[in-house]
């Protein structure tokens, strides 16, 4: 399922200091219980440091990011903050850790998929990372995109689930692969392609940077594609903890409805990626 929509004046190419629309994956009128946690002894969120910036070290050495604010937030929505805990772990270790009960969720980016579910129980999706267009801002192509780029030098990362999709869903664009992200970007900037395709997570960084020298901006608004790009970040816990995976997702939710997630989103990208 694929969504093009516009996400505000930043998905129609108003420039890229517009202020992010934050993504909401709750239907109107969708309601969760508050499952009963009293017999919890703690909440332990397992994740890493290297995962930017959604979970990293600060300048004075502390646990930082997304995930560490919204691991927060989930335990005060659960009335758990003094049995709320928070431990970042080399990727490698997570699943042992928890094998060992060394904690009761990891939030830290883990990949949704028939094997892993197989392991684990996961929340409802709080993060999408849709793919988006960057064009220059002297050269920006006009809606629909599936016309605009037939014709058009369109560059992507080669071997990734964006080249897959770009081939797949704009067949009449010139298609330009790359091995190396500064390639890519550079020959955006100096027009030796007309366009980019890649994740618009990343790519949000990269307008803002010092190396796009305010160069480019989104085109046209996000590609929601889980059968190309991935169901999204999750929250997992063990296949024996249904009651705690339904809290969780009800906390997400509160936070979704009450703002609260907007303020987190607009922290950590002030080029929203939607």
């Amino acid at each position: 399922m694929i969504s093009a929509a516009a996400s505000g004046a930043l998905g129609t190419g108003a420039g890229h200091t517009a202020q992010p629309d934050a993504p909401g994956f709750w239907g109107q009128g969708q309601r969760i219980s508050r499952p009963d946690l009293s017999t919890l002894p703690r909440l332990r969120f397992l994740t890493t440091v290297d995962f930017f910036p959604f979970n990293y070290l600060d300048a004075t050495g502390l646990l930082a990011g997304f995930h560490i604010d919204l691991a927060r937030q989930i335990c005060a929505e659960l009335e758990l903050t003094d049995r709320c805990q928070i431990q970042a772990l080399p990727w490698s270790e997570l699943d042992r850790a928890m094998d060992e009960g060394q904690g009761e969720a990891i939030m830290a980016g883990l990949a949704v998929s028939p094997e892993s579910r197989d392991r684990y129980l996961f929340s409802r999706p709080y993060m999408r990372f849709p793919a988006r267009f960057v064009t220059r801002l002297s050269a920006r192509l006009a809606e629909p995109l599936s016309e605009s780029v037939a014709g058009k030098r369109v560059g992507v990362l080669g071997g990734t689930a964006h080249e897959t999709l770009l081939r797949d869903l704009f067949p009449e664009a010139d298609v330009v692969t790359y091995s190396r992200s500064d390639w890519l970007y550079e020959d955006l900037k100096s027009g030796r392609i007309d366009a980019l395709l890649g994740d618009g997570m990343r790519l949000s960084f990269w307008l803002t940077g010092n190396d796009a020298a305010s160069c480019c901006v989104f085109a046209g608004g996000p590609y929601l594609a889980p059968a190309y790009l991935g169901q999204g970040l999750a929250i997992a816990v063990p296949r024996d903890q249904a009651a705690l995976i339904e809290a969780v997702d009800f906390a997400l939710q509160k936070i979704e409805a009450s703002g609260a997630f907007a303020e987190l989103y607009q922290r950590y990208f002030p080029v929203g990626f939607y």
